[in-house]
């Protein structure tokens, strides 16, 4: 693996520390010297991902904490600082969706508003709870953070926040119309913050992860008896590479972005990892 000086001895947060791919960034941050704060609502999930980085070599501690409640932000933030410091890379990973914020069906048919079925759920059965909690994850999970460990980061040079967008933040998905706007806001506010917190030398920049089988999507993804639903059919015709991503081809990406060395210039810039999906018109 290609060594980043520039990462040796920093500290990163990463918040959804316990997920499919925010472990996977956990891991490769470690791998460069980094301290890192593995930082998840479930604290064993967490804590996995921070044995395994030790197991390797690496330095790393696991947080059990809410994204969504500036106390419980602010508590993880003291532990932080006095067992490894400052933050330097702040990584807004925490996110997902909700079956409450999801529709059935793609589209809305007339049968579905004559003698509806009572199994599908359309636009009109969509729950405003289940939207508020998609939206809040995503977006607000994002802005607490950086509320609570950006004035450290501002205080000291080389720093930056990475922000997890989707393929959703540029064209919403079907059925799942909360995470589609949920990340749309949250490729926005990346451009926001870039310019808000240019004066003080925090990078703020995105990646866009293409499609990937995790836990998060694996029910829209694969059939129980592990055949691909006609979703996935979808997907892979749409992508001109005709695969899914693997979670260690997106290390390049955060690398490049956490470097300044090789991004110093760089600030409210997404980057897309998705295979070419983005740029097919599908003709």
């Amino acid at each position: 693996m290609f060594i980043h000086e520039n990462l040796k001895g920093r500290v990163a947060v990463v918040t959804g520390g316990g997920g499919v791919l925010c472990s996977d960034f956990a891991k490769t941050l470690a791998r460069q010297g980094a301290k890192v704060a593995v930082l998840d609502i479930n604290e064993a999930a967490a804590q996995k991902v921070a044995d395994e980085i030790k197991a390797e070599g690496g330095e790393a501690s696991a947080f059990s904490c809410n994204v969504l409640q500036k106390e419980s932000m602010q508590n993880v933030r003291d532990r932080i600082l006095e067992k490894y410091g400052t933050c330097d890379i702040l990584l807004n990973g925490a996110g997902g969706n909700n079956p409450k914020g999801t529709t059935t069906k793609e589209t809305l048919e007339e049968c579905d508003l004559v003698n509806k079925d009572p199994d599908v759920k359309t636009f009109f059965d969509l729950d405003a709870d289940g939207i508020s909690f998609v939206f809040n994850l995503n977006f607000l999970g994002t802005l607490i953070p950086t509320q609570v460990f950006a004035p450290d980061m501002a205080k000291k040079k080389n720093t930056c926040i990475v922000m997890i967008t989707s393929m959703n933040a540029y064209r919403p998905l079907t059925k799942i119309p909360a995470y589609s706007a949920a990340k749309a806001a949250v490729q926005n506010f990346t451009q926001f913050m870039a310019v808000h917190f240019a004066d003080v030398g925090i990078r703020v920049n995105a990646i866009a992860p293409g499609f990937f089988s995790t836990n998060q999507n694996k029910t829209l993804l694969w059939n129980e008896d592990g055949t691909p639903t006609a979703r996935t059919g979808k997907i892979l015709a749409a992508t001109p590479m005709k695969r899914f991503g693997e979670p260690q081809e997106l290390e390049g990406a955060l690398l490049f972005l956490c470097d300044e060395s090789y991004s110093g210039f760089i600030t409210g810039t997404t980057i897309a990892v998705d295979g070419g999906f983005n740029a097919y018109s599908g003709v």
